[in-house]
């Protein structure tokens, strides 16, 4: 018999909020984090705006030696690692079985701070001078490595990296390993932090982000007719996924179960999204989940503020909901947080958690003047209450990678 699967912690590191009361109550204001780069010289760049989190401080949790040793996705990683088991109420080597809890933190690039400055090094100095701690502080799965380290968990311990798919992706699979009995517990999520001078010229160079530099907290408006671009954003998104069992016999708090995840590929593009791909990975989530379309009240979109997609997300929610698409719940929160790349699915699944908890649908900030070509119920602008029973997020990324999962109101009984 297959494990239940519930949400137990949740850690949150953006720019709307380094903790969840915070985080929660500026998306329910529809609060934009988006501002003027501060991180380097952006004079030269056709954006000049981003989600950055701002006094971003590490030092409760580990010292400016262990710091040094971190780039900076890394630091963001293990802070939301930590508030996330903090908030779950869950010591590792107390309360469970170090060995039956894994680390499924990924990312979709990984430490380009870290490669960008040691790349100036070897140019300007030579190849003696490059750190030792380059490669280990550079490399994607050391998000995940570096939480084992510090928490003592010795469970299964992996990456995804699957660009903006990555956070979601962590977390669906975290759920199967949890399902089939291989951890009690995991910690899982994504963290990013490409908010740096070839992670914005590279994504300038697409044409995929926004220029509306005069306007920054406007910037990111998903399905209105005046988008132009994505916002980047940066930061870690990470839940506690544990056994019903083992929360149960600890006596933890539960926020929401987990019931489906799905997961396909366009085999299309690298960037051009491909609505069936999307739709048949929505699908394959509905029917893991046991459920049908129509009881699906609500979807954290992909959304992530391009004209092309968010059309075709459009086009997939129509494909894969026929005509309940029209009255199921849509949002994009990336309309506050920016596009957290490989964390969004990361901090969307947490929002999705907190929506079912609170009975609260997050708006689609910044929706003025709808596409007429994205059409449906996306909750334009404010809050809107809601009897929230099971909710689907959706995270879609570079490749044609999809991800896709869905949470249920906790009930003790199926």
């Amino acid at each position: 018999m297959n494990q239940r699967v519930v949400i137990t912690g949740m850690g949150v590191m953006t720019s709307l909020g380094q903790d969840l009361d915070t985080f929660w109550g500026n998306l329910m204001e529809a609060k934009s984090g988006v501002g003027p780069i501060e991180l380097f010289d952006v004079t030269e760049y056709p954006t000049q705006i981003a989600a950055e989190i701002k006094n971003f401080n590490f030092e409760p949790f580990f010292d400016k030696k262990e710091a040094r040793r971190m780039d900076r996705f890394v630091q963001f990683a293990v802070v939301a690692s930590l508030l996330a088991l903090k908030d779950a109420s869950l010591d590792i080597k107390v309360d469970t079985d170090p060995e039956r809890v894994g680390v499924y933190v990924g990312s979709g690039i990984g430490g380009l701070s870290t490669w960008e400055e040691q790349f100036k090094i070897l140019l300007e100095k030579g190849p003696r001078r490059v750190s030792p701690f380059f490669i280990p502080m550079m490399i994607a799965n050391m998000a995940s490595g570096q939480i084992s380290i510090m928490t003592g968990a010795k469970g299964p311990n992996s990456t995804a990296v699957t660009a903006c798919a990555t956070g979601t992706h962590s977390i669906g699979d975290s759920y199967k390993m949890i399902q089939r009995g291989d951890a009690d517990v995991m910690i899982c999520g994504g963290a990013e932090a490409t908010i740096t001078p070839t992670g914005v010229a590279g994504f300038c160079a697409l044409r995929a982000m926004s220029t509306r530099n005069d306007d920054p907290t406007k910037a990111s408006r998903p399905f209105d007719t005046g988008r132009d671009g994505f916002v980047m954003g940066e930061g870690s998104g990470v839940l506690i996924l544990e056994s019903l069992e083992h929360a149960t016999k600890r006596g933890a708090r539960i926020y929401a179960e987990v019931i489906g995840y799905g997961m396909s590929g366009d085999a299309h593009h690298m960037t051009d999204p491909d609505p069936d791909g999307a739709a048949r990975c929505m699908l394959k989530a509905i029917k893991d989940a046991g459920i049908t379309p129509e009881q699906i009240d609500y979807i954290n979109a992909h959304g992530t503020s391009t004209p092309v997609g968010d059309r075709s997300e459009t086009t997939a929610v129509k494909k894969a909901f026929g005509d309940h698409a029209y009255k199921v719940a849509i949002s994009s929160t990336k309309s506050m947080t920016g596009h957290l790349l490989g964390a969004a699915g990361g901090v969307e699944a947490l929002i999705c958690g907190l929506a079912l908890k609170n009975g609260i649908i997050p708006p689609t900030a910044n929706l003025d003047n709808q596409d007429p070509l994205c059409d449906l119920d996306y909750v334009p602008n404010v809050p809107r209450k809601a009897d929230l029973q099971i909710v689907m997020s959706n995270s879609f990324g570079f490749g044609g990678h999809n991800a896709t999962i869905i949470l249920k109101k906790f009930a003790e009984s199926v």
